[in-house]
């Protein structure tokens, strides 16, 4: 079981929170404010205290593990099961958030699935 779960994304301001909510609601954590959340830049110290890191797309997940090679074998996509990347919405029309929303909701509760 995974004690720690960390999202991330590249600038942790819209898929990684998005993900990070939606998992914990899935999980039963009910009441959920968002807006206690800040981006904050990966750091060594946040990969250690994680058991499990959820990335959006291929690259993020090969450069934790080159940056942090202790983390392999935690790192994994989003959308682990499919093998599909979740592309940034940041800058685009509100339609990219939708398609955004829509695989990580998708992604998140595939993950509960294993998790619960």
């Amino acid at each position: 079981m995974f004690n720690n779960i960390l999202i991330v994304c590249v600038g942790n301001i819209c898929r990684s929170h998005m993900a990070e909510y939606l998992l914990q609601h899935m999980i039963n954590k009910h009441g959920i404010d968002g807006a206690a959340h800040r981006a904050r830049q990966l750091d060594g110290d946040m990969v250690k205290q994680n058991d499990l890191i959820l990335v959006m797309e291929h690259w993020q997940k090969k450069e934790i593990e080159s940056l942090y090679p202790y983390a392999r074998g935690r790192v994994h996509l989003l959308e682990k099961w499919t093998d599909t990347e979740i592309s940034d919405p940041y800058k685009n029309p509100k339609d990219a958030f939708v398609r955004a929303f829509e695989k990580i909701n998708k992604a998140c509760d595939q993950w509960c699935n294993k998790l619960c």
